[in-house]
């Protein structure tokens, strides 16, 4: 056999050759079984991911179809989490322009009361702290000026005295701390509920999938698509409601926060203030 016919029989992508005695043989090597593996492996996949694109590609799976495909636990759970957004959004609006008004206010009283105290007058300061009414300040030096004026015919102040303005100014700060933090536990409760409120219509959804996978007998992704949309939009939605509610809870409680040492600043200085104009007496 001459060696046209030995390479003839041993053309490209054939396994290599080995001649033995001018008889060709094809002995295909380890490597090129592996390499026709992954191919198969490979075609395999692709065919199954067209299959799937054909499924997919009968029906238009965007956001107009994954509502339409929502069941009813799905529609409750949605309108559970809308009540709870809307109730955040109200608690964020209103306590941002509470303590807006609280820290605008508060800036103009603090001077016009320090100038009044300064001069000694105790009424000019009071009815300066009656004119705001949304400063947190103003409320707790009010209520020390209240108690200081009951007591100021006395030429010696006493330890009941000054317990006396302590607890009035401990009464005022309570009270102010209580209306700042009012709406917070709602916020919390949005922000630790949400998630699972929206993992029910979670859990629902997947339960859709594999009823619709066993009625349809198939595996596709058209028998799975109304309850996978379900899960994934009843998900969503809840980490929409409880994202923002724990951002601006853990705000305002910093707010407070802050709020509660000035108050406990202003306190202080206003109890330095009685015991000095005490002693000038």
């Amino acid at each position: 056999m001459s060696n046209a016919g030995v390479f003839a029989t041993c053309t490209w992508p054939l396994p290599p050759c080995v001649v033995y005695g001018g008889n060709s043989k094809s002995q295909p090597s380890n490597h090129s079984l592996e390499d026709l593996d992954i191919m198969t492996i490979a075609l395999t996949t692709v065919s199954f991911g067209l299959a799937l694109l054909e499924e997919g590609t009968a029906e238009a799976f965007n956001m107009g179809s994954m509502i339409r495909n929502l069941g009813s636990v799905a529609w409750g759970v949605i309108f559970i989490l809308l009540i709870m957004s809307i109730w955040s959004i109200a608690i964020m609006v209103e306590r941002y322009l509470t303590f807006n008004a609280a820290k605008k206010q508060s800036r103009e009283f603090a001077p016009k009361v320090a100038m009044a105290l300064k001069q000694a007058k105790i009424d000019d300061a009071i009815s300066i702290s009656d004119k705001y009414k949304k400063s947190h300040l103003a409320m707790v030096v009010n209520a020390g000026l209240q108690e200081f004026r009951a007591h100021q015919l006395s030429t010696e102040i006493s330890g009941e005295e000054i317990e006396a303005s302590k607890r009035a100014l401990q009464r005022a700060e309570a009270i102010k701390i209580a209306e700042f933090k009012r709406g917070l536990s709602g916020l919390a409760t949005i922000g630790s509920t949400a998630p699972f409120v929206g993992l029910f219509g979670t859990v629902f959804g997947i339960i859709n999938a594999f009823q619709g996978m066993k009625s349809a007998e198939s595996a596709g992704i058209s028998a799975v698509a109304g309850g996978i949309a379900e899960a994934l939009f009843t998900t969503a939605f809840g980490l929409l409601v409880a994202v923002p509610a724990v951002w601006l809870f853990n705000y305002f409680t910093s707010k407070v926060d802050n709020f509660v040492v000035e108050m406990d600043n202003s306190s202080a200085e206003l109890i330095d203030y009685f015991l000095k104009s005490r002693g000038k007496k």
